[in-house]
């Protein structure tokens, strides 16, 4: 019979909890790094206001100009507008 993890104390719950933001940065850069070395990837990244493409060889191509960030106050609800068809 396979044998059954202790279950979890809250404080040890709240200390996985915390390295939730680090594991996650992790992943991201470790996802990146893989796509950058893939033979002809193409990474779509913001960077400094601007939509870019970035390619395996280095090179950067700006794809668009993005707008200025909108602040949005914590716990706001957003949305989704229904846009008329044209």
């Amino acid at each position: 019979m396979a044998r059954r993890p202790e279950d979890l104390t809250e404080s040890a719950m709240r200390a996985a909890e915390r390295r939730f933001p680090e594991l996650a940065a992790k992943a991201g850069r470790a996802a990146y790094k893989q796509a950058m070395a893939q033979t002809g990837a193409v990474v779509v990244a913001t960077s400094k206001g601007q939509l870019v493409e970035r390619k395996a060889d280095g090179s950067v191509t700006v794809l668009k100009a993005l707008p200025p960030d909108k602040r949005v106050k914590v716990g706001a609800v957003l949305k989704r507008v229904k846009q008329k068809a044209a």
